[in-house]
């Protein structure tokens, strides 16, 4: 079990103002791995004066200096890959494959990025007699989620520290562990103290705190559409900026000349991935009617083989969800949709067999789903994915823009044009094109209640950064 009764502030492993400590629990095993400080208001204002005594001469550093502390932070990251795979799949259930290729080798990505893009990246301009400047926004809280809990952080983290600006990091209180490997490695790499400061704890006692705070000038989050509008009425006090990265109910929409097996294989495994705990999951699958009874049979062919399984042992495709809370959450949604009288493919509500322990749900197929209904319009955040035919391409277009939410989408066609056309009609931050990966230089965010802002590539950066113009006057002409 890993014991982390310290938080960093300024530099240096202090003990908190509270002895309470927060259990992390294992989420296959249902049994505590580790044990974290419950910090306190006064550990966040700590932390908060710590980033601001540290703000002015970490701003005025070199850009050059400020990408080799990135280097050396993608070093130790690359150096603790396989620790920071096991334990995020303790604490997430993210099976250990998935959990190296992606919760430990994204970090390492966006560190190298930010330490290539802070030397690259143009932070003056000659704009007539003005020189305009991008300077650091100040002091920033990152506040981040479970599902991703390291991606997350470093999104946020690396490009702040690039921009020049100083942070206080509060990670999920549910899987809170790999940040304290991060913390170890920034402060292995001689970070200037208070330049990085981690306080574990709850929303309410420190997220709260550090969002009214005068001292904070952005706060960046990731999480929950409910948080961030709370986020954002909190953050209004002070005028504060507010990055946030929220909800999702992605569309792939299916048109009828689309490869229907690559589009369903595609769309079923970007829905399943993470065990659905993804906020881009494209958890609506829009087919035509007339290919309705072929894509639903491939849909239910390909979610047969997620094999649900501990993440930590064989060859598991689905591990389980992140806590019983969310379990039981996801589950209620299967009965839901059950009740609101959509088709059931495959799952169910029940238990998987075999697995008295860990929080678990079965890969779960909904077809002819109402756009209107429940498990078409909310987020499930589980490995459930809902049919929903269309009749032609403006019902496509129009169902798949009927949520509050707008973070991603897919578009399958065999014609490359038709599927751009329709590509630029979705209201959606990011969307894939027959198949289009992700890209960590590209920007990542959302529209409407998916959130506001954008991270990842330059964009990211730009989050982070303020314009500021010095105007000087016009040279006489002799």
């Amino acid at each position: 079990m890993q014991l982390r009764d310290k938080l960093y502030i300024g530099g240096r492993w202090v003990p908190s103002a509270s002895s309470a400590l927060i259990d992390v629990y294992s989420a296959s095993t249902e049994e505590v791995i580790g044990r974290v400080p419950m910090g306190t208001a006064d550990d966040a204002n700590a932390a908060v004066a710590a980033a601001r005594a540290a703000l002015d001469a970490w701003s005025r550093t070199a850009p050059t200096e400020r990408a080799a502390y990135l280097a050396k932070i993608h070093d130790g990251l690359k150096a603790r890959a396989d620790e920071i795979a096991r334990t995020i799949s303790a604490e997430v259930g993210t099976p250990l494959k998935m959990a190296q290729r992606i919760q430990a080798f994204l970090p390492q990505s966006s560190f190298a990025l930010y330490a290539r893009l802070a030397t690259e990246y143009a932070f003056e301009e000659q704009i007539g007699n003005s020189l305009v400047v991008r300077e650091a926004v100040g002091v920033v809280a990152a506040i981040t989620p479970w599902n991703y809990p390291l991606h997350q952080i470093a999104a946020k983290v690396a490009p702040a520290l690039a921009a020049g600006c100083t942070v206080v990091l509060k990670p999920s209180e549910i899987a809170p562990l790999n940040a304290f490997i991060l913390a170890e490695i920034i402060h292995d790499a001689g970070l200037p103290a208070g330049v990085f400061n981690l306080i574990s704890g709850t929303g309410a006692s420190v997220g709260e705190t550090l969002v009214l705070h005068p001292d904070v000038d952005m706060v960046s989050f990731t999480g929950s559409t409910r948080a961030g509008k709370r986020i954002s009425e909190l953050a209004a006090g002070t005028v504060k900026r507010v990055a946030l990265e929220l909800g999702g109910k992605s569309a792939s929409v299916v048109l009828d000349d689309a490869d229907l097996p690559a589009a369903i294989k595609t769309t079923v495994n970007v829905c399943f991935l993470n065990s659905g705990q993804t906020c881009n999951a494209l958890t609506r699958l829009l087919v035509s009617e007339a290919r309705y009874e072929e894509a639903a049979n491939l849909a239910v062919e390909v979610a047969k083989t997620f094999n649900v399984g501990d993440p930590l042992v064989g060859e598991a495709k689905l591990g389980p969800l992140v806590s019983a809370a969310q379990r039981d959450r996801v589950r209620a949604y299967i009965r839901k949709g059950i009740e609101e009288g959509a088709q059931l493919l495959l799952g169910g509500a029940d238990a998987p067999e075999g697995l008295p322990k860990g929080y678990y749900v079965k890969p779960t197929v909904f077809g002819n789903v109402k756009a209107s209904s429940t498990i078409a319009q909310e987020e499930i955040f589980g490995p459930v994915l809902s049919i929903i035919p269309f009749k032609d391409e403006e019902d496509a277009i129009r169902i798949a823009n009927g949520t509050v939410y707008g973070l991603a989408a897919a578009v399958w066609s065999g014609d490359e044009a038709r599927a751009q056309r329709v590509a630029r009609r979705l209201r959606a931050g990011q969307v894939d094109i027959n198949g289009g990966g992700f890209n960590i230089q590209a920007p990542f965010g959302g529209y409407k209640q998916s959130g506001r802002g954008r991270e990842l590539g330059k964009y990211g950066l730009e989050e982070f950064l303020e314009y500021k113009s010095l105007q000087t006057r016009a040279a006489k002409s002799a």
